[in-house]
């Protein structure tokens, strides 16, 4: 069992090692100056891009609740620490989407971002606590998020310098879509939340998906953009992590 799990292992630090690798053999990339222009432009009550402020208060919501829950479940919040920090991620993600798609820009899209770095950190962190060692998921959280946050900070300072580069920030966003569905093929167990888990990265496509196609939607539909059901999609996630968790609370 014990050459197993290494083997595992290995082949996960084998993927990041390749993964990583590979940013070297691609061009610095820049912000598209295009990014910013939304296909849904309207101004409603006052507020400029009404549904791309409005459509992130579920995030708000979720993530209040969910903090609160692990306050309450488990009254001291180091003894679900991931799961905490997850759920602030999102909350601080509510604050900072609706910030920058009020005056979308450059300089506001770093508070977009950064919250998001965060809950992306933090929800690996619970799956390697989950199925690989509850410890190492909890010792690596902090690590995680600081690299998320220096993504941010190594994308501003390379901005400042004329170079824009967002490879970091994209690896740290993308490899953990990329190793989270692999240990949970590989490290199988009993979990009750496996399910869920496999629910919050649909959603995340679906919400990539959206994003993408943010014009083609906002045509067809005339009503809601792509983009602001990407932030819809996206708030499943926390909502269907919190739904689990309170049911498993029922049964305890």
């Amino acid at each position: 069992m014990l050459a197993t799990t290494q083997s595992k292992n290995r082949f996960l630090l084998g993927i990041t090692i390749m993964v990583m690798s590979a940013l070297f053999f691609i061009k610095p990339i820049a912000q598209n100056p295009n990014y910013h222009l939304f296909a849904d432009q309207r101004t409603i009550l006052s507020v400029e891009h009404f549904w791309n402020v409005i459509s992130n208060i579920p995030f708000f919501v979720f993530g209040l609740l969910g903090m609160f829950f692990i306050i309450k479940k488990y009254h001291a919040i180091q003894l679900n620490i991931n799961s905490f920090v997850f759920y602030l991620g999102i909350f601080l993600t509510a604050l900072g989407s609706m910030y920058y798609h009020h005056q979308p820009c450059g300089q506001t899209l770093v508070w977009d971002r950064l919250p998001m770095t965060i809950s992306f950190m933090a929800f690996f962190s619970i799956i390697i606590g989950d199925y690989i060692c509850l410890t190492t998921g909890k010792r690596m959280q902090l690590p995680l998020i600081l690299l998320g946050i220096i993504s941010i900070i190594y994308w501003q300072m390379t901005k400042s310098k004329g170079r824009e580069d967002l490879r970091f920030y994209a690896l740290i966003q993308f490899l953990p879509i990329i190793l989270i569905p692999i240990v949970l093929i590989l490290f199988k167990n009993d979990n009750p939340l496996t399910k869920t888990y496999w629910h919050i990265l649909m959603v995340y496509v679906i919400a990539k998906v959206c994003e993408a196609n943010d014009e083609f939607i906002f045509h067809h539909t005339q009503f809601i953009s792509g983009h602001s059901l990407k932030h819809l999609a996206a708030a499943l996630a926390p909502l269907l992590l919190l739904h689990t968790q309170y049911k498993l609370t029922l049964k305890t």
